[in-house]
């Protein structure tokens, strides 16, 4: 699969984080207290978590991954709870000021950061119902690069036996045989990144009744 340039990886970036950030200014309070799609975040931590990457610092990052007994997961946690408490008015700043960044986290890739704010954007705009339409090959890049990553998602191992193809976009992954999943490479995306029930209104196919099951 061809990837895509750096700048244009980069292009997507900025205009998710300025998008989000317009969205995030118009919510209501209770829309910002609504539960997102990463369970146990509201709307207001998946903002607080998205603001963080530009700012990130390796010394703050490791003593944080050393709170944490590292554990990933109890560590991203850790950190975006402790950011969330702050003002909505300064989350959706900082996210703005993002945009135009060109720093990454600590061990963070490119490819990581962009699949970051596709699926957490849609972390957001799912549960408040906004449809949020993804760029096509940024969406496609993405879901090859998860599926391809391993931690944290794990998706050829959650999804072994089936196989993924996208209808939209000339992706496909999985050696399903006949217990194909398709759809929009967007749904796609969220199925790899563990989504799934966000992502089932959108498929179809033979595995979609395998994935239902769980």
């Amino acid at each position: 699969m061809a990837g895509m340039h750096k700048a244009a990886m980069w292009r997507v970036i900025d205009e998710e984080r300025a998008d989000l950030a317009d969205l995030l200014v118009s919510l209501t309070p209770e829309q910002w207290a609504c539960p997102s799609l990463c369970e146990g975040w509201t709307v207001r931590h998946v903002a607080a978590h998205l603001s963080l990457a530009p700012r990130a610092r390796l010394a703050p990052v490791l003593w944080d991954v050393v709170q944490a007994r590292g554990n990933f997961d109890r560590f991203v946690d850790n950190v975006t709870r402790r950011e969330a408490v702050r003002p909505p008015a300064d989350l959706v700043t900082e996210l703005r000021a993002a945009s135009g960044s060109r720093r990454l986290a600590p061990g963070q890739k490119l490819a990581d950061a962009m699949m970051d704010v596709l699926v957490h954007g849609q972390d957001i705009a799912v549960p408040l119902g906004i449809d949020r339409p993804m760029p096509l090959e940024a969406a496609r890049h993405s879901t090859e690069h998860v599926w391809r990553m391993g931690f944290p998602f794990h998706a050829r191992k959650r999804l072994r036996g089936l196989r993924l193809v996208a209808t939209d976009t000339d992706w496909s992954a999985g050696e399903g045989g006949d217990a194909v999943v398709e759809g929009p490479i967007a749904a796609l995306l969220l199925l790899v990144a563990g989504r799934h029930a966000a992502a089932l209104a959108r498929l179809s196919g033979p595995g979609v009744a395998v994935l239902a099951k769980h």
